[in-house]
């Protein structure tokens, strides 16, 4: 619910609705309309009205009514579905380009976040696709889970044991959510490889030592076996 508030309902002309099959749903649209100060109203259609979720991703789960609010905003109104389906996937596959400027690394992650959109049942959850502020496990602060990736950091080339090669200027991350691991692992692959071009160093990936989750993916036999 935050996350839609602050990130899809502020955003101009947007609106917001469940494509998602699932018997477990949470509440979204039912706790933000009351930002319409009593102006919100509701419309129910039935499910095959509304249209139905991809049948791709799940046609086991069954029909049901949807309720959406029309909460008004500035530049007219702000539709959102009642409810949404969750269900467990798996979050935070990663790789990190390493260009030799930062404008190359840029056009670079660009190229593949517009891969990955090409693939079904994945999502990249940070603003435009593309991470800066890349992060480690563990901090000199106590109080701090994670701090940023100081090894991949161009100013803190002569103060850290840099993982950047001697050329690199540049460092940015891809971070994928999939439905499944097969999901993030197709999604890792077509972005890699449009990644790679003129500029480009290197391609790697956080691991974390293998300490942060279950799943590990490996770039080169994932690569290999995807090949054509």
């Amino acid at each position: 619910m935050r996350r839609v508030g602050q990130c899809v309902m502020t955003a101009a002309s947007t609106a917001c609705f469940d494509d998602l099959p699932s018997e477990e749903t949470v509440r979204v649209g039912s706790l933000l309309r009351f930002f319409g100060d009593g102006h919100q109203v509701s419309k129910v259609l039935d499910a095959a009205l509304a249209g139905a979720a991809p049948a791709a991703l799940d046609d086991t789960a069954p029909p049901r009514e949807r309720r959406f609010w029309r909460i008004p905003v500035m530049d007219g109104e702000f539709v959102v579905e009642d409810r949404f389906g969750v269900r467990k996937a798996v979050a935070g596959g990663n790789f990190l380009i390493l260009g030799r400027d930062p404008e190359v690394t840029l056009a670079a992650a660009e190229r593949a976040v517009q891969a990955i959109g090409k693939v079904p049942g994945v999502i990249l959850p940070f603003p435009g696709g593309i991470v800066r502020s890349g992060s480690r496990v563990g901090s000199k602060y106590k109080k701090l889970i994670a701090s940023t990736n100081s090894p991949y950091c161009p100013t803190l080339r002569r103060l850290v044991k840099t993982a950047l090669p001697d050329d690199a200027a540049g460092a940015l991350e891809i971070v994928i959510d999939g439905l499944s691991l097969e999901d993030v692992r197709r999604a890792t692959a077509a972005g890699v490889r449009a990644a790679c071009g003129d500029g480009i160093l290197r391609v790697s990936a956080g691991n974390y030592g293998g300490k942060l989750g279950k799943h590990l993916i490996h770039l080169r036999p994932l690569l290999e076996e995807s090949a054509g």
